[in-house]
């Protein structure tokens, strides 16, 4: 076991090793108001600034939208434009009064042109009214867990009692990246809706930045620049939100290099979680052991990552593939973050010939009945 562990040891040094710089670099320096960087699986921080200080949010306001527009309408649906949809101020997708759209061209319209005749539209035919559909916004907000912001309209356009934190817009991104309609919207660099309507995504960072999936750009002249965006770098996700930043394209470009350079995400499963046990009266004199599942962790460069296992000193054949045996742990800096089930990794019939004595017979009873105590999966 020890051998074992010291194995499990070797791997995980190796993975962080590979992953990040030999030292842990200080984050660069931003022009934001407000700012946060965090993990978009586990929403682990890695850098803020202001990261609860309520500003104005502008046009990212359409990520929620666009959310609660999905969440009470299908894709598909068709609606008819009506005058005062089209005739909103501000950034527009070019509605036109009495043609018919679907839910799915305004959100392309709403997050890529940033189409504020497109949100109006979308909040009417979801709720009636933009006053209903503000209070969908709200409630969806108070699900996700945004503390500090209150939705007024669908568009972003300036309003004292609209706004958020980068904290929790980066909440939102999150839930926005979860839904597969949103995601491969945001992420969309061109889209030709119908022959004379065509659109780019305002999103620089899609053509500018290594990676970036997403998501909203916004401006207006009391919130500034405003930017939420996410970046995938070999399996790490991470999320970025600047408010009120005359330089937003570079600093998520400076944040997210800094970022990737010093975090990972490690996967533990079976391909580098592996035991071996004493096998009583098998066919072998050992049984491999491997995790079932896989489990994902995020870490920094400095930071301490731990196996502990939950195993018996060794097991009676016969046993069969994806047999409970036992459980690992995975701790980071002393915190449990992960657990997974450790079960047998191949069949192990009982050798030729073997028999169990009385006493053997009652052990392997009780450690049969007993194994899934041993912990929960992951």
């Amino acid at each position: 076991m020890r051998l074992k562990r010291a194995v499990s040891a070797f791997i995980i040094s190796a993975l962080l090793v590979s992953a990040a710089p030999l030292c842990f670099a200080a984050a660069p320096e931003v022009s934001a108001a407000a700012c946060v960087v965090c993990d978009a699986e586990t929403g682990t921080v890695v850098y803020e600034k202001n990261a609860s200080r309520q500003l104005p949010i502008a046009s990212t306001t359409k990520l929620m939208t666009a959310l609660v527009a999905l969440e009470n309408c299908a894709p598909g649906e068709k609606l008819t434009i009506k005058r005062e949809w089209a005739a909103v101020e501000g950034s527009s997708m070019g509605l036109r009064e009495g043609e018919e759209c679907s839910v799915r061209e305004l959100l392309y319209g709403l997050l890529l042109a940033s189409g504020n005749d497109a949100g109006l539209a979308l909040a009417c035919h979801a709720a009636g009214s933009v006053e209903e559909f503000a209070a969908l916004m709200n409630d969806k907000a108070a699900e996700l867990g945004m503390e500090g912001t209150h939705f007024t309209n669908p568009h972003g356009l300036d309003d004292a009692e609209h706004y958020s934190t980068a904290r929790d817009m980066a909440l939102l991104a999150a839930a926005c990246l979860k839904e597969p309609e949103l995601a491969l919207i945001v992420s969309t660099r061109e889209a030709r809706l119908t022959p004379q309507r065509y659109y780019s995504n305002h999103n620089r960072l899609l053509w500018e930045c290594e990676g970036c999936i997403g998501l909203k750009t916004g401006y207006t002249s009391r919130a500034g620049r405003t930017l939420v965006s996410a970046c995938e770098r070999e399996g790490t996700r991470l999320i970025c939100v600047t408010l009120c930043d005359p330089c937003d394209w570079a600093d998520h470009k400076a944040l997210y290099d800094w970022a990737f350079d010093n975090y990972r995400t490690l996967s533990f499963g079976a391909e580098n979680t592996e035991y071996s046990l004493p096998l009583v009266s098998g066919e072998k004199d050992a049984l491999r052991v491997t995790a079932a599942g896989s489990a994902r962790v995020f870490a920094s460069a400095e930071d301490e990552i731990e196996l502990r296992e939950n195993l018996p000193r060794f097991v009676y054949a016969p046993m069969k593939q994806g047999d409970r045996v036992g459980s690992v742990e995975i701790f980071v800096n002393g915190e449990k973050r992960a657990q997974l089930a450790l079960v047998a990794a191949e069949d192990a019939p009982l050798a030729e010939g073997a028999t169990l004595n009385f006493w053997e017979q009652i052990r392997w009873s009780w450690q049969r009945a007993n194994e899934y105590n041993l912990g929960g999966t992951a």
